[in-house]
Protein backbone atom coordinates (compact mmCIF):
# COMPACT_ATOMS: atom_id res chain seq x y z
CA UNK A 1 0.00 0.00 0.00
CA UNK A 2 1.61 3.44 -1.07
CA UNK A 3 2.32 5.66 2.05
CA UNK A 4 0.55 8.78 0.08
CA UNK A 5 -3.13 6.56 1.07
CA UNK A 6 -5.34 7.40 4.06
CA UNK A 7 -4.51 5.51 7.03
CA UNK A 8 -8.57 5.68 8.02
CA UNK A 9 -9.08 6.05 11.49
CA UNK A 10 -5.70 5.81 13.38
CA UNK A 11 -4.11 8.05 16.12
CA UNK A 12 -0.98 8.23 17.49
CA UNK A 13 -0.44 9.07 20.82
CA UNK A 14 3.14 10.31 21.81
CA UNK A 15 4.04 10.20 25.96
CA UNK A 16 7.06 12.78 27.20
CA UNK A 17 10.35 12.05 28.82
CA UNK A 18 12.22 14.87 27.46
CA UNK A 19 15.47 15.36 25.00
CA UNK A 20 15.78 11.36 25.61
CA UNK A 21 12.09 10.67 24.80
CA UNK A 22 12.07 12.40 21.96
CA UNK A 23 15.13 10.66 20.50
CA UNK A 24 13.21 7.38 21.79
CA UNK A 25 10.18 8.76 19.77
CA UNK A 26 12.11 9.57 16.70
CA UNK A 27 14.27 6.47 16.19
CA UNK A 28 10.96 4.29 16.96
CA UNK A 29 8.56 6.08 14.16
CA UNK A 30 11.30 5.64 11.63
CA UNK A 31 11.51 2.07 12.61
CA UNK A 32 7.68 1.62 11.94
CA UNK A 33 7.68 4.34 9.11
CA UNK A 34 9.63 1.53 7.11
CA UNK A 35 8.05 -1.59 8.53
CA UNK A 36 4.67 -1.16 8.72
CA UNK A 37 3.10 -0.74 4.57
CA UNK A 38 0.25 1.64 4.51
CA UNK A 39 0.86 3.43 7.64
CA UNK A 40 1.67 6.66 6.78
CA UNK A 41 2.57 8.91 9.58
CA UNK A 42 1.52 11.97 8.21
CA UNK A 43 -1.86 11.24 7.84
CA UNK A 44 -3.33 10.39 11.20
CA UNK A 45 -6.63 11.08 12.34
CA UNK A 46 -5.53 12.66 15.12
CA UNK A 47 -2.21 13.24 16.82
CA UNK A 48 -1.52 13.42 20.99
CA UNK A 49 1.37 14.79 22.47
CA UNK A 50 2.62 15.51 25.84
CA UNK A 51 5.95 16.97 26.83
CA UNK A 52 8.61 16.27 24.21
CA UNK A 53 6.47 13.61 22.27
CA UNK A 54 4.37 17.06 21.98
CA UNK A 55 7.68 18.31 19.98
CA UNK A 56 7.70 15.38 17.63
CA UNK A 57 3.49 14.79 17.19
CA UNK A 58 3.57 18.45 15.58
CA UNK A 59 6.17 18.02 13.44
CA UNK A 60 4.03 14.86 12.05
CA UNK A 61 1.53 17.41 11.92
CA UNK A 62 2.77 19.84 9.96
CA UNK A 63 3.91 17.22 7.62
CA UNK A 64 7.50 16.50 8.22
CA UNK A 65 8.53 12.49 7.75
CA UNK A 66 10.11 11.00 10.89
CA UNK A 67 13.06 10.76 8.64
CA UNK A 68 13.18 14.46 8.52
CA UNK A 69 12.41 14.91 11.86
CA UNK A 70 15.22 13.25 12.55
CA UNK A 71 17.55 14.83 10.13
CA UNK A 72 16.64 17.88 12.46
CA UNK A 73 16.55 16.47 15.96
CA UNK A 74 19.68 14.17 15.45
CA UNK A 75 22.01 15.37 12.29
CA UNK A 76 21.35 18.98 13.36
CA UNK A 77 20.45 19.54 9.36
CA UNK A 78 19.81 21.53 7.40
CA UNK A 79 21.58 23.96 9.86
CA UNK A 80 19.37 26.71 9.46
CA UNK A 81 15.99 24.18 10.69
CA UNK A 82 18.22 22.33 13.07
CA UNK A 83 17.65 21.99 16.75
CA UNK A 84 20.18 22.40 19.68
CA UNK A 85 19.28 20.61 23.11
CA UNK A 86 21.62 23.20 24.60
CA UNK A 87 18.73 26.03 23.91
CA UNK A 88 16.85 24.31 26.86
CA UNK A 89 19.64 24.74 29.44
CA UNK A 90 19.44 29.19 28.98
CA UNK A 91 19.06 30.39 32.36
CA UNK A 92 15.47 31.76 33.57
CA UNK A 93 16.95 35.19 33.88
CA UNK A 94 13.35 37.01 34.03
CA UNK A 95 12.27 34.54 36.37
CA UNK A 96 15.45 34.89 38.94
CA UNK A 97 14.99 38.58 38.72
CA UNK A 98 11.10 38.69 39.50
CA UNK A 99 12.18 36.49 42.02
CA UNK A 100 15.37 38.58 43.29
CA UNK A 101 13.26 42.14 43.36
CA UNK A 102 10.16 40.11 46.18
CA UNK A 103 12.89 39.61 48.32
CA UNK A 104 12.91 43.01 50.34
CA UNK A 105 9.33 42.88 50.99
CA UNK A 106 9.31 39.55 51.47
CA UNK A 107 12.13 39.34 54.19
CA UNK A 108 10.18 42.44 55.78
CA UNK A 109 7.23 40.37 56.03
CA UNK A 110 8.82 37.86 57.36
CA UNK A 111 10.58 39.68 60.15
CA UNK A 112 7.31 41.49 61.25
CA UNK A 113 5.39 38.66 61.47
CA UNK A 114 7.99 37.08 63.76
CA UNK A 115 8.21 39.69 66.46
CA UNK A 116 5.31 41.43 66.11
CA UNK A 117 2.63 38.74 65.14
CA UNK A 118 1.18 36.42 68.01
CA UNK A 119 1.86 32.97 67.28
CA UNK A 120 4.22 33.13 64.64
CA UNK A 121 7.09 30.70 64.79
CA UNK A 122 10.79 30.93 63.41
CA UNK A 123 9.86 28.73 60.53
CA UNK A 124 6.67 29.96 59.87
CA UNK A 125 8.31 33.52 59.42
CA UNK A 126 11.32 31.44 57.07
CA UNK A 127 8.23 30.12 54.86
CA UNK A 128 7.13 33.29 53.01
CA UNK A 129 10.63 33.75 52.18
CA UNK A 130 9.67 30.50 49.72
CA UNK A 131 8.12 33.10 47.26
CA UNK A 132 11.06 33.94 46.44
CA UNK A 133 12.83 30.94 45.28
CA UNK A 134 12.21 31.10 40.88
CA UNK A 135 9.45 28.34 39.94
CA UNK A 136 12.53 26.96 36.93
CA UNK A 137 15.65 27.18 36.34
CA UNK A 138 15.57 27.48 32.64
CA UNK A 139 13.99 29.59 29.87
CA UNK A 140 11.17 27.28 28.11
CA UNK A 141 10.42 30.25 25.82
CA UNK A 142 13.27 28.83 24.34
CA UNK A 143 11.76 26.18 22.80
CA UNK A 144 8.28 28.33 21.84
CA UNK A 145 10.60 30.46 19.53
CA UNK A 146 12.55 27.66 17.81
CA UNK A 147 9.10 25.81 17.04
CA UNK A 148 7.59 28.99 15.95
CA UNK A 149 10.42 29.92 13.82
CA UNK A 150 10.70 26.28 12.61
CA UNK A 151 6.78 26.00 11.45
CA UNK A 152 7.00 29.76 9.96
CA UNK A 153 9.71 28.59 7.81
CA UNK A 154 8.87 25.15 7.06
CA UNK A 155 5.95 27.04 5.37
CA UNK A 156 3.02 26.41 8.46
CA UNK A 157 1.05 27.68 9.87
CA UNK A 158 1.38 28.45 14.25
CA UNK A 159 -2.20 27.70 14.68
CA UNK A 160 -3.74 24.37 15.30
CA UNK A 161 -7.18 25.32 13.20
CA UNK A 162 -4.71 25.38 10.34
CA UNK A 163 -3.99 21.63 10.55
CA UNK A 164 -5.15 19.52 8.07
CA UNK A 165 -5.10 16.88 11.05
CA UNK A 166 -5.94 17.27 14.86
CA UNK A 167 -3.15 18.03 16.62
CA UNK A 168 -3.58 18.23 20.45
CA UNK A 169 -1.20 19.39 22.95
CA UNK A 170 -1.40 18.42 26.39
CA UNK A 171 -0.74 20.54 29.45
CA UNK A 172 -1.95 20.69 33.52
CA UNK A 173 -3.84 24.31 34.29
CA UNK A 174 -1.40 24.64 37.65
CA UNK A 175 -4.07 26.68 39.37
CA UNK A 176 -6.58 24.17 39.36
CA UNK A 177 -4.82 20.55 38.80
CA UNK A 178 -6.76 20.36 35.23
CA UNK A 179 -5.75 18.58 31.95
CA UNK A 180 -5.82 21.10 28.96
CA UNK A 181 -6.25 19.56 25.31
CA UNK A 182 -4.39 22.50 23.80
CA UNK A 183 -5.88 21.69 19.69
CA UNK A 184 -9.12 20.45 20.89
CA UNK A 185 -12.25 22.85 20.10
CA UNK A 186 -12.38 25.94 23.53
CA UNK A 187 -8.59 25.68 23.38
CA UNK A 188 -7.22 26.18 20.04
CA UNK A 189 -6.98 29.25 19.57
CA UNK A 190 -3.53 29.66 21.38
CA UNK A 191 -0.06 29.45 19.29
CA UNK A 192 0.72 25.75 18.87
CA UNK A 193 4.75 26.87 19.78
CA UNK A 194 3.34 28.43 22.99
CA UNK A 195 1.42 25.27 23.38
CA UNK A 196 4.36 22.60 22.99
CA UNK A 197 6.38 24.95 25.64
CA UNK A 198 3.69 24.67 28.04
CA UNK A 199 3.39 20.96 27.64
CA UNK A 200 6.82 20.69 28.40
CA UNK A 201 7.22 22.90 31.34
CA UNK A 202 8.08 20.33 34.05
CA UNK A 203 7.71 21.84 37.38
CA UNK A 204 10.88 22.95 38.89
CA UNK A 205 13.14 23.02 35.47
CA UNK A 206 11.13 25.51 33.49
CA UNK A 207 8.82 28.25 35.03
CA UNK A 208 4.84 28.14 34.63
CA UNK A 209 3.68 29.08 30.99
CA UNK A 210 0.94 31.94 31.36
CA UNK A 211 -1.28 31.85 28.50
CA UNK A 212 -4.84 34.05 28.50
CA UNK A 213 -3.96 34.57 32.15
CA UNK A 214 -3.95 30.99 33.20
CA UNK A 215 -0.02 29.08 33.97
CA UNK A 216 1.04 25.78 32.43
CA UNK A 217 2.81 22.64 33.28
CA UNK A 218 3.80 19.43 32.04
CA UNK A 219 1.16 18.24 30.65
CA UNK A 220 2.22 14.58 32.12
CA UNK A 221 1.47 15.57 36.07
CA UNK A 222 -1.92 13.62 35.43
CA UNK A 223 -1.19 11.14 32.92
CA UNK A 224 1.30 9.91 31.07
CA UNK A 225 0.66 9.49 27.46
CA UNK A 226 -3.36 10.79 27.51
CA UNK A 227 -4.43 8.48 25.11
CA UNK A 228 -8.19 8.62 25.92
CA UNK A 229 -8.22 11.53 24.12
CA UNK A 230 -7.54 10.21 20.71
CA UNK A 231 -9.96 7.14 21.47
CA UNK A 232 -13.11 9.53 22.41
CA UNK A 233 -12.45 11.00 19.06
CA UNK A 234 -13.17 7.60 17.66
CA UNK A 235 -10.18 5.93 16.09
CA UNK A 236 -9.74 2.31 15.42
CA UNK A 237 -6.49 1.74 16.26
CA UNK A 238 -4.61 4.19 18.26
CA UNK A 239 -0.58 3.54 18.42
CA UNK A 240 1.04 4.94 21.33
CA UNK A 241 4.93 5.38 22.58
CA UNK A 242 6.19 5.96 25.51
CA UNK A 243 9.69 6.48 26.12
CA UNK A 244 10.36 6.25 29.70
CA UNK A 245 10.36 2.73 31.60
CA UNK A 246 11.93 1.89 35.05
CA UNK A 247 15.03 0.30 34.81
CA UNK A 248 15.31 -2.98 36.01
CA UNK A 249 18.87 -4.47 36.46
CA UNK A 250 18.14 -7.74 37.01
CA UNK A 251 17.03 -7.80 33.47
CA UNK A 252 20.27 -6.20 31.97
CA UNK A 253 22.89 -8.16 30.22
CA UNK A 254 25.57 -5.57 29.83
CA UNK A 255 27.84 -4.62 32.69
CA UNK A 256 27.10 -1.56 35.03
CA UNK A 257 30.43 -0.56 33.73
CA UNK A 258 29.85 0.13 30.38
CA UNK A 259 26.46 2.00 30.67
CA UNK A 260 27.44 4.67 33.14
CA UNK A 261 30.99 5.63 33.85
CA UNK A 262 29.66 6.51 37.57
CA UNK A 263 28.24 3.07 38.02
CA UNK A 264 30.95 0.46 38.90
CA UNK A 265 30.61 -3.42 38.53
CA UNK A 266 28.73 -4.51 41.27
CA UNK A 267 27.11 -1.22 42.14
CA UNK A 268 23.54 -0.44 42.77
CA UNK A 269 21.45 2.47 41.20
CA UNK A 270 21.80 4.44 44.51
CA UNK A 271 25.78 4.43 43.95
CA UNK A 272 24.31 6.81 41.23
CA UNK A 273 23.65 9.40 43.61
CA UNK A 274 20.51 11.73 43.80
CA UNK A 275 19.77 12.12 39.72
CA UNK A 276 19.51 8.67 39.40
CA UNK A 277 17.76 7.66 42.07
CA UNK A 278 15.72 10.27 41.56
CA UNK A 279 15.22 9.51 37.37
CA UNK A 280 14.19 5.84 38.62
CA UNK A 281 11.63 6.95 41.38
CA UNK A 282 10.18 9.29 38.49
CA UNK A 283 10.09 6.75 35.89
CA UNK A 284 8.43 3.93 38.54
CA UNK A 285 5.56 6.63 38.99
CA UNK A 286 4.73 7.34 35.77
CA UNK A 287 4.97 3.85 34.30
CA UNK A 288 2.88 2.18 37.27
CA UNK A 289 0.07 5.10 36.59
CA UNK A 290 0.39 4.31 32.74
CA UNK A 291 -0.74 0.50 32.87
CA UNK A 292 -3.78 0.89 35.21
CA UNK A 293 -4.60 3.50 32.27
CA UNK A 294 -3.59 1.26 29.78
CA UNK A 295 -5.56 -1.23 31.19
CA UNK A 296 -8.88 0.84 31.92
CA UNK A 297 -8.91 2.52 28.14
CA UNK A 298 -9.02 -1.61 26.93
CA UNK A 299 -12.43 -1.75 28.91
CA UNK A 300 -13.98 1.23 27.90
CA UNK A 301 -13.07 1.19 24.41
CA UNK A 302 -13.34 -2.53 23.23
CA UNK A 303 -13.95 -1.77 19.88
CA UNK A 304 -10.71 0.13 19.97
CA UNK A 305 -7.37 -1.61 18.95
CA UNK A 306 -4.27 -0.28 20.82
CA UNK A 307 -0.97 -1.16 20.68
CA UNK A 308 1.55 0.35 22.84
CA UNK A 309 5.76 0.28 21.82
CA UNK A 310 8.18 1.35 24.84
CA UNK A 311 12.35 0.57 25.72
CA UNK A 312 12.88 -2.84 27.47
CA UNK A 313 12.82 -2.37 31.23
CA UNK A 314 16.69 -3.75 30.98
CA UNK A 315 17.86 -1.67 28.59
CA UNK A 316 20.17 0.52 30.20
CA UNK A 317 21.29 2.61 27.09
CA UNK A 318 18.16 4.33 27.52
CA UNK A 319 18.54 4.71 31.69
CA UNK A 320 21.69 6.26 31.74
CA UNK A 321 22.99 8.17 28.54
CA UNK A 322 23.43 11.74 28.37
CA UNK A 323 21.23 12.91 25.67
CA UNK A 324 22.61 16.42 25.60
CA UNK A 325 25.68 14.43 23.38
CA UNK A 326 25.51 14.87 19.72
CA UNK A 327 27.29 11.49 19.62
CA UNK A 328 24.75 10.40 22.03
CA UNK A 329 22.01 11.55 20.22
CA UNK A 330 22.96 9.40 17.45
CA UNK A 331 23.65 6.22 18.89
CA UNK A 332 20.24 6.03 20.88
CA UNK A 333 18.54 7.22 17.89
CA UNK A 334 20.09 3.80 16.21
CA UNK A 335 19.06 1.77 19.21
CA UNK A 336 15.47 3.04 19.04
CA UNK A 337 15.30 2.02 15.71
CA UNK A 338 17.07 -1.57 15.81
CA UNK A 339 15.32 -2.51 19.10
CA UNK A 340 11.77 -1.50 17.68
CA UNK A 341 12.42 -3.53 14.38
CA UNK A 342 13.27 -6.10 16.67
CA UNK A 343 9.71 -5.65 18.52
CA UNK A 344 7.89 -5.44 15.63
CA UNK A 345 9.96 -8.98 14.54
CA UNK A 346 9.19 -10.52 17.88
CA UNK A 347 5.59 -9.62 18.44
CA UNK A 348 4.50 -9.97 14.32
CA UNK A 349 2.24 -12.86 15.20
CA UNK A 350 0.00 -10.52 17.70
CA UNK A 351 0.68 -7.58 15.73
CA UNK A 352 -0.35 -8.86 12.35
CA UNK A 353 -3.91 -9.21 12.47
CA UNK A 354 -4.52 -5.97 14.45
CA UNK A 355 -2.72 -4.36 11.51
CA UNK A 356 -4.37 -6.21 8.80
CA UNK A 357 -7.73 -4.99 10.27
CA UNK A 358 -6.97 -1.41 9.74
CA UNK A 359 -5.71 -1.99 6.21
CA UNK A 360 -1.83 -2.20 7.25
CA UNK A 361 0.55 -4.77 6.84
CA UNK A 362 3.75 -6.06 8.21
CA UNK A 363 6.64 -5.83 5.83
CA UNK A 364 8.54 -9.25 7.25
CA UNK A 365 11.16 -8.54 4.68
CA UNK A 366 12.37 -5.29 5.92
CA UNK A 367 12.54 -6.52 9.60
CA UNK A 368 14.85 -9.87 8.25
CA UNK A 369 17.28 -7.53 6.19
CA UNK A 370 20.50 -6.95 9.19
CA UNK A 371 21.87 -4.35 6.76
CA UNK A 372 18.92 -1.77 7.75
CA UNK A 373 20.19 1.23 9.86
CA UNK A 374 19.28 4.52 10.19
CA UNK A 375 22.00 5.91 7.79
CA UNK A 376 21.05 3.18 4.95
CA UNK A 377 17.44 2.30 4.73
CA UNK A 378 17.57 0.48 0.65
CA UNK A 379 14.10 -1.62 1.08
CA UNK A 380 14.09 -4.89 -0.21
CA UNK A 381 11.09 -5.32 -2.46
CA UNK A 382 7.79 -7.20 -0.92
CA UNK A 383 7.86 -10.84 -1.77
CA UNK A 384 4.52 -12.30 -2.63
CA UNK A 385 1.67 -12.19 -0.52
CA UNK A 386 1.38 -14.92 2.27
CA UNK A 387 -1.45 -15.76 4.25
CA UNK A 388 -1.07 -15.00 8.00
CA UNK A 389 -1.46 -19.03 8.50
CA UNK A 390 1.56 -19.76 6.20
CA UNK A 391 3.70 -16.89 7.80
CA UNK A 392 3.08 -18.14 11.05
CA UNK A 393 3.75 -22.35 9.63
CA UNK A 394 6.90 -21.08 8.39
CA UNK A 395 9.83 -22.81 10.11
CA UNK A 396 12.37 -20.16 8.99
CA UNK A 397 10.11 -17.47 11.22
CA UNK A 398 9.83 -19.64 13.70
CA UNK A 399 13.51 -20.69 13.90
CA UNK A 400 14.40 -17.18 14.21
CA UNK A 401 11.46 -15.97 16.65
CA UNK A 402 12.64 -18.69 19.22
CA UNK A 403 16.12 -17.13 18.64
CA UNK A 404 15.26 -13.91 19.68
CA UNK A 405 12.88 -14.94 22.13
CA UNK A 406 15.04 -16.39 24.55
CA UNK A 407 17.31 -13.67 23.95
CA UNK A 408 14.95 -10.74 24.52
CA UNK A 409 11.99 -12.40 26.07
CA UNK A 410 12.91 -11.72 29.53
CA UNK A 411 13.43 -7.61 29.16
CA UNK A 412 9.96 -6.82 27.71
CA UNK A 413 6.78 -6.03 29.95
CA UNK A 414 3.73 -5.53 28.19
CA UNK A 415 1.67 -2.64 28.63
Amino acid sequence: MDKTESSGRIGLALAGGGPLGAIYEIGALCALDEAVNGLNLNNMKIYVGVSAGGIVATGLAHGLTPDQIRKLFIDGEPKEFAFDPSVLLKPAVAEYWFRMKRVPALLTAAVSDLFFREGTTLMGAIERLGAAIPTGLFDGNELHHWMADLISKGGGDNDFRSLTHRLVLVATDLDSGESIPFGMPGHDDVPISRAVQASASLPGLFPPVKIQGRHYVDGALKKTIHASIALKEGVDFLICLNPLVPFDDRLSSKPRSTRNQHLRSGSRLMDGGLPVVLSQTFRAMIHSRMEIGMERYSHQFPNSDIVLFEPQHGDGDFFFTNPFSYSSRRRLCEHAYQRTREELWVRRHELMPMFERHGLELNLDCLRNPTLTLMNRNLPAPSRPRSVVSRVDNLEDTLEDLERFVRISKTRQTA
